[in-house]
């Protein structure tokens, strides 16, 4: 099989319908992303026939179906949470940051005013008819609800432009943004969610700088149009006569995030500031997601107890702008975001993502017989109850109620710390395996804990979900 573009190969290994014994198999046929088989490859999995029911990891460019969630075995691992369209969905993020923002305004002040425009079409004419008495004018960004690439985007100052019919959102347009050669660009940040029960998510240090491809001015009736100017999606940017595919680091219309910081500290920002900034940002996002997250998780895996494995996990791509005092701000999530490898940097930014998330996740051959060992020992506990306990004491009703309730709570207590052990040693496995990510929660810094916690219970008041994630914790501590 020939190699695909910058290096990039499929992979040619299978596995017969019997899996071999000491193997990982993962199912990728859902992706249209070579990168993706090839960090397969290069962890030393080997690809799933159709005929192999059950590999260890399952990847789909796509959301999954929420059935095919609740059918994983505990062992399984596939790249999708349910109720992640929580904040992936342009209108969900708008909605839900809405809410959130009346109780926590400060904390969540890193995501411009949006609207949606068939419900909230009325507060938006009664913002701008407020912005027209007081005789100021600002641009605002029209798009899909759920559109992707840059399909369907538009700007607009006069609200009398806005489509009547269709599924839009409505966002006020950054007029000041952070310019480095007097381009408009934004950022390309990914993050990792590994659990959600408790709470597990990661930061990669690395990502993309996508500038647009004409020289940024302010937005006015003659150049509201030109996209080339305004937008920095590069599947807009791409088509661009000036796209400039130059691979040096420090020219192109694409670099990457680890080069920008050396950028801005060679032109004396702060760079720790910036990036602990968008640290935050991700880390507050995830936490508005995680009540939904939780909620729909724990609907379609009820047998699952707190604190065990996820059999989900999500790598996201947060869009991020910054404004011209390097503050930055979210203007997308996308739960799908792109492999494509046009460019070599791609390959070097998105396989580094990729590779360090696998080796996070810590897929092995053997969680599948641990998991076959444990469902056995459970079978036999239940098969030797009420156990030896009841047979040596008095048989009275009351005794034996007592008994009862004794051994109940004795084998609640075990259960919760044999999870606490192994949610224990998850965590220290990911922290000798970080690679190029960084646990943004539960941060080291036990003061940002406590106010990330603080949200957290927030955002589960806000939304009306009726499940503390820290309930493990509490139980065994």
């Amino acid at each position: 099989m020939s190699p695909a573009r910058n290096g990039v190969k499929k992979s040619v290994h299978t596995v017969t319908k019997k899996k071999r014994k000491g193997v990982v198999t993962a199912n990728v046929t859902g992706t249209k992303f070579e990168i993706v088989r090839t960090v397969i490859e290069e962890m030393k999995f080997r690809e799933a026939k159709t005929t192999d029911t059950m590999p260890n990891l399952i990847w789909n460019d796509s959301a999954v179906q929420m059935k095919k969630i609740a059918e994983l075995k505990n062992y399984q691992r596939i790249n999708h949470f349910p109720g992640m369209n929580e904040i992936c969905r342009k209108d969900s993020l708008a909605e839900n940051m809405a809410k959130i923002i009346k109780s926590q305004p400060e904390e969540f002040s890193f995501i411009p005013k949006t609207w949606k425009l068939q419900e909230e079409c009325e507060q938006f004419q009664s913002y701008v008819k407020k912005l027209e008495e007081k005789h100021m004018q600002k641009t605002f960004i029209v798009k899909p609800a759920n559109g992707a690439m840059g399909r369907g985007i538009f700007l607009i100052q006069d609200p009398k432009k806005i489509p009547v019919r269709g599924n839009f959102v409505v966002q006020e347009y950054l007029n000041n943004p952070f310019l480095m050669e007097g381009y408009k660009f934004d950022l390309r940040i990914y993050a990792l969610v590994i659990s959600c029960d408790p709470p597990r998510f990661f930061l990669y240090n690395d990502g993309l700088v996508r500038m647009s491809t004409e020289k940024y001015q302010p937005p006015n009736n003659s150049n509201l149009d030109q996209q080339y100017m305004h937008l920095t999606n590069y599947s807009v940017n791409k088509h661009s006569e000036n796209f400039d595919r130059d691979e040096t680091e420090d020219k192109g219309s694409k670099r990457s995030i680890d080069w920008f910081r050396e950028y801005l500290r060679t032109s004396g920002y702060d760079v720790d500031k910036f990036w602990d900034d968008v640290s935050e940002l991700v880390a507050k996002t995830l936490i508005v997601a995680q009540p939904h997250v939780l909620k729909a998780y724990r609907e379609h895996r009820p047998r699952d107890p707190p604190g065990s494995a996820s059999v989900c996990f999500e790598l996201l791509g947060f869009d991020v702008i910054l404004d011209r005092d390097l503050k930055p701000w979210l203007l997308e999530i996308n739960r799908a975001p792109s492999f494509g490898t046009d460019d070599k940097i791609d390959v070097d930014v998105k396989k580094g993502a990729l590779l360090d998330a696998l080796k996070l996740l810590n897929i092995r051959a053997s969680d599948e017989q641990q998991n076959l060992a444990e469902q056995r020992a459970e079978a036999q506990r239940r098969l030797n109850e009420p156990g030896n306990i009841r047979k040596r004491v008095a048989r009275t009703v009351d005794c034996q109620k007592q008994i009862q309730l004794l051994e109940r709570r004795i084998e609640e207590l075990r259960k919760n710390l044999a999870q606490l052990h192994k949610l224990e040693s998850r965590d220290e496995y990911a922290k000798s395996h970080l690679g190029n990510y960084s646990c943004i929660y539960p941060p080291d810094d036990k003061l940002l804990l406590e106010k990330y916690d603080s949200l957290l219970s927030a955002a589960f008041t806000t939304f009306k979900v009726n499940n503390n994630p820290q309930k493990l914790m509490k139980v065994c501590t």
